[in-house]
């Protein structure tokens, strides 16, 4: 089985930044794609971004240009950098794994204030 820790979440101002961090432990090998989503109150889980174990990179058109998506597969690790923070950006953010079937971390609230 895999295990995804999820750090990083806070609180910060509009305009401000945030770096989520994500560290895969247990049975790691093989892991595909890795990335991020989040869910706000009231709404469903929305693809923030993507990364496949080659790098390349999948981004919702809401953070596209202030997301940054980063992964380490020596250390099974995957980062959202994350810029000029909007309040829309508020919401619990989950760190995903797939490796036969999707694999959720469980989740690190980030709040931003106007």
């Amino acid at each position: 089985q895999v295990q995804l820790v999820e750090s990083g979440g806070g609180l910060v101002q509009a305009g401000g930044s945030l770096r989520l961090s994500c560290a895969a432990s247990g049975s790691t090998a093989r892991i595909n794609d890795m990335g991020w989503y989040r869910q706000a109150p009231g709404k469903q889980r929305e693809l923030v971004a993507t990364i496949t174990s080659g790098g390349s990179t999948n981004y919702a058109d809401s953070v596209k240009g202030r997301f940054t998506i980063s992964r380490d597969n020596a250390k099974n690790t995957v980062h959202l950098q994350m810029n000029s923070l909007k309040p829309e950006d508020t919401a619990v953010y989950y760190c995903y794994a797939l490796r036969i079937v999707a694999i959720w971390g469980q989740g690190t609230q980030v709040t931003v204030s106007s």
